[in-house]
């Protein structure tokens, strides 16, 4: 199959609102802000090469989308919920609930969590999850005791560690982003200082000491960002020496003005998720009511566009972007086909 020049409007496709419509024949997509580039470059050509209007994406965040996801089914609800993370249980729950019994998990490819500052700023080249943790943590044990953290600059964690104020700009709770971020950096770092242990010690439950490792500071050390990267970008451009928390494509669209860290001596490209070696990656996906196959015009001939050879395969435009492609895509383009819904 052919396709005509992806233009930049592709990639710089942000939220349109959708206006109602009686009879709907346009695919709505909501959801993560970090599938968002990939899923806009899909919709603009779709729309080019099909007989279909351009499917209407919207950003918010993976729960956001998600959320409007399991609302229900019918042409006032959307199609499809991209996520950069895997759907919870409570809210298949949800979904259940309100009617969306069927749902296609669709897996895209891969994607790594990068930490990056200004251009021109302070190199960070030296960060290991615990770094992060002894950074960000709202509270460490110290002398056998939980107190708040007493980290002023990042030298205070580790002596590589340029001798600079710790500030930090996270994604927010809403982001599936910030759940990786939690899980596979705050929690590796809680758990690799044997902070972990020594909650578990002071007489915390399982599930009160996981949940200590993984809240951040709150006296302005650590910031959360609820809109998408261009707000981070912003924070990291108004503070010289701050660190960004952001997805792999954006970053490596931003190298002009951001510089990655290494974590645990690797450099996230998509050489190193592909091969597992960074150790902060995580898959992304998108969501499907099986219910809206065959109603709302052009869901499964997007699906099916969107994880074909040509887009998410290794020579694709979204590899082009910053997509790990999954090296079991053809799986997934079989599971679409045929409509596979998750068990």
């Amino acid at each position: 199959m052919s396709f005509v020049k992806l233009t930049a409007s592709a990639i710089a496709i942000t939220a349109v609102c959708a206006s109602a419509a009686s009879a709907r024949d346009q695919v709505q997509v909501a959801g993560s802000s970090t599938v968002l580039p990939y899923a806009s470059i899909v919709a603009e050509a779709f729309g080019e090469n099909f007989d279909f209007p351009t499917p209407v994406v919207e950003s918010g965040g993976s729960s956001a989308g998600l959320k409007r996801f399991c609302e229900g089914v019918g042409e006032n609800t959307i199609d499809i919920a991209n996520a950069s993370r895997k759907i919870r249980d409570k809210e298949i729950k949800a979904c259940a609930e309100a009617g969306v019994t069927d749902i296609i998990e669709v897996r895209i490819g891969y994607d790594g969590i990068v930490f990056a500052s200004q251009i021109d700023g302070p190199a960070y080249t030296a960060f290991e999850p615990a770094d992060i943790f002894n950074g960000l943590a709202a509270q460490l044990v110290v002398d056998g005791a939980l107190v708040d953290n007493p980290n002023m600059k990042w030298s205070d964690v580790n002596g590589d560690l340029p001798a600079e104020d710790i500030m930090a700009f996270i994604p927010g709770t809403k982001h599936g982003t910030r759940e990786v971020f939690e899980e596979k950096v705050l929690l590796t770092g809680c758990e690799t200082t044997g902070a972990f242990d020594a909650m578990i010690e002071l007489g915390l439950s399982e599930d009160d000491a996981e949940a200590a490792c993984m809240a951040v500071r709150t006296d302005g050390k650590s910031v959360d960002i609820d809109g998408d990267y261009t707000e981070t970008l912003a924070s990291i451009d108004a503070n010289p020496n701050g660190i960004g928390v952001f997805g792999l494509a954006f970053y490596e669209n931003n190298t002009d003005k951001l510089k990655t860290a290494t974590v645990s001596g690797v450099e996230a490209t998509t050489e190193s998720i592909a091969s597992g070696e960074y150790p902060v990656s995580r898959p992304l996906y998108f969501y499907i009511k099986k219910a809206h196959i065959g109603v709302i015009p052009g869901v499964k001939d997007y699906a099916e566009f969107f994880v074909s050879d040509d887009m998410a395969g290794p020579d694709g435009p979204l590899a082009e972007y910053g997509l790990v492609s999954d090296p079991e895509l053809a799986d997934t383009q079989a599971a679409v086909s045929n409509e596979d819904t998750m068990k």
